[in-house]
């Protein structure tokens, strides 16, 4: 009876001897093909275009001084419907021109002591153009000197108060500079994979950065580049 309980305890270990084993080499061999399904590779695809800006935002400010103010304002009416005149010869609407309201400084009211003034107003306003005629625009910004002789006292531009060129046109160039940067991506991965002695799979993750417009260059705010950087993750097999 002890033999045959001996015999059977040597039995029952052996398979579970081998069922371990088994197991072992199951684990083994997903834990092989798992790292192997987990190699991959990141690369970048990068698409740049140039574009004409298709807005564009140009603010004049102008100035007067006097010391009647009726006179003041009657000159800015003036100075304004000059303005007017000259946008109007070179192809502007009149929808696409607004004239803010005028800034008007008494110097008298701000003086401390007996300092004599030789102007007490001092009254600035500016006239804006928003229109999509970019070339007319930048033709006319040329001309200002002609207008400005005819005793119409412009203000330089600052911070607050530049010309302003916008390209809005992105959504018609969006899926074209995705494709060519996805395009790009793979060729880079591709080479990769050849370096590699690899075959290239499919895509395990895929980014798409963010467009960016900036002007080209610092002289030609009027011309837009475009850009964006795509990051994509490609598996890699042996």
């Amino acid at each position: 009876m002890r033999q045959v309980n001996a015999a059977g305890s040597v039995l029952a270990g052996f398979f579970v001897f081998l069922g371990l084993t088994l197991l072992g080499y199951q684990l083994a061999s997903a834990i092989i093909k798992f790292k192997s399904f987990e190699r991959y590779v990141t690369v970048k695809g990068l698409a740049e275009r140039e574009v004409p800006a298709n807005i564009g935002i140009w603010p004049l400010q102008y100035s007067v001084v006097g010391n009647d103010l009726t006179e003041v304002y009657a000159a800015l009416e003036n100075d304004a419907q000059r303005i007017r005149e000259f946008l109007l010869e070179h192809g502007f609407d009149a929808s696409e021109i607004t004239l803010a309201p005028p800034a008007v400084v008494d110097k008298l009211a701000q003086q401390y002591g007996n300092e004599q003034l030789e102007f007490r107003y001092t009254a600035n306003q500016t006239l804006t153009v928003y229109t999509h005629k970019v070339q007319a625009l930048r033709e006319a910004k040329n001309q200002m000197a002609e207008l400005g002789k005819t005793g119409i006292l412009f203000l330089g531009e600052d911070y607050g108060n530049t010309t302003e060129f916008l390209f809005t046109g992105l959504n018609d160039i969006k899926p074209a500079m995705i494709e060519e940067a996805t395009h790009q991506a793979r060729e880079v991965a591709l080479k990769f994979a050849r370096d590699s002695a690899s075959r290239l799979g499919k895509i395990r993750k895929a980014r798409q950065g963010q467009f960016s417009i900036e002007p080209r260059d610092r002289n030609n705010p009027h011309i837009k580049k475009v850009r964006v950087v795509s990051t994509l993750e490609y598996y890699l097999s042996d």
